[in-house]
């Protein structure tokens, strides 16, 4: 049914579109099959309000003409359901070539390729690539999207729609079902995050994608919690992730692993037998983060960090 009468919007907005002159109620039904098939005139009547209503609801410009017999005609003038120019100056044309290129591994790169060309050739300036004029450069911009789970979230975001999946947490053997009201996806050293409402829980949580396992699902209805203005995923994930230090951690590090714990240290000393002595920022969360190194790590100090990731690693083990 949906399908049906998207179709059948779409006829009239193309005959209200592309005639030059008033079209009557007969000669649009006439011209529609669907409006043929309505059985009795009741019906068409209905049906053609309705329709115009909802076109007119969509943007469409319709204008109701009454010829010299009094009778009403009905038209679309393109002058007048025409978009305006798209005016661009070069900086914004450098942000939409940028934003092309860190979107190419994603599914959308080739929607985002042609909407860039078809702004070109529209007239939008050429920018100036920083790139271009380095075709050996080992740098280029780019937004990794590996995870299934990005693009239903990211409609799910789009269009204010509650999901359901399984998640499972750093601390866990087995993943747990989370029913979430999805805010917005955030991008932060590598990973992408989803903050949202946890129905279960009743509170704000960010999540993961890399520890969403198997399919996300739509559910209907709205969201049952407002949205805020300004959604910190960022600074909350920071939070987690330890980023928010207040001390400082000693750990022993196998030589040749841990690059992104290396680039934090504060101090590094060689052990010898293939392992370095680390000083690193210490804030909440970085017991979650110590575990996903697994044997190349092993925290000195202080204790309750160490006791952390142990209860960390044990509870994985049991799974």
């Amino acid at each position: 049914m949906a399908i049906a009468k998207a179709e059948r919007l779409m006829n009239l907005a193309l005959c209200l579109l592309g005639t030059r002159r008033p079209l009557s109620k007969r000669e649009l039904k006439e011209s529609i099959e669907a409006y043929l098939e309505a059985g009795n005139e009741e019906s068409f009547n209905r049906m053609f309000e309705r329709d115009k209503d909802d076109l007119r609801e969509l943007g469409l410009v319709i204008e109701t003409v009454e010829n010299l017999d009094g009778d009403a005609g009905y038209l679309a003038r393109r002058d007048s359901n025409r978009l305006p120019a798209i005016q661009l100056d070069a900086e914004e044309a450098a942000a939409l070539g940028l934003a092309a290129k860190v979107w190419q591994q994603a599914r959308l790169a080739g929607a985002a390729s042609g909407a860039l060309q078809k702004l070109r050739a529209a007239g939008m300036p050429e920018a100036e690539d920083p790139y271009a004029s380095q075709p050996h450069s080992a740098l280029e911009p780019r937004i990794p999207v590996h995870e299934a789970a990005f693009e239903p979230l990211m409609l799910a975001c789009r269009d204010r729609r509650p999901v359901v999946f399984d998640y499972r947490k750093a601390t866990a053997a087995r993943p747990e079902t989370r029913q979430v009201e999805p805010w917005t996806l955030e991008c932060w050293r590598g990973h992408w995050y989803l903050a949202g409402w946890d129905r279960d829980r009743g509170a704000e949580r960010v999540f993961r994608l890399s520890r969403i396992t198997g399919k996300v699902r739509s559910r209907a209805g709205k969201f049952t919690a407002e949205v805020p203005d300004v959604v910190t995923v960022r600074e909350t994930v920071e939070s987690w992730a330890g980023e928010t230090a207040t001390r400082s951690a000693l750990i022993k590090l196998r030589s040749g692993s841990g690059y992104p714990l290396r680039s934090r240290a504060t101090a590094v000393r060689e052990l010898g037998d293939g392992w370095d002595e680390l000083a690193i920022p210490y804030g909440h969360g970085l017991d979650a983060w110590l575990v996903e190194f697994g044997p190349d790590v092993v925290v000195l100090e202080p204790a309750d960090l160490r006791a952390d990731v142990v209860d960390r690693l044990r509870a994985v083990a049991k799974g």
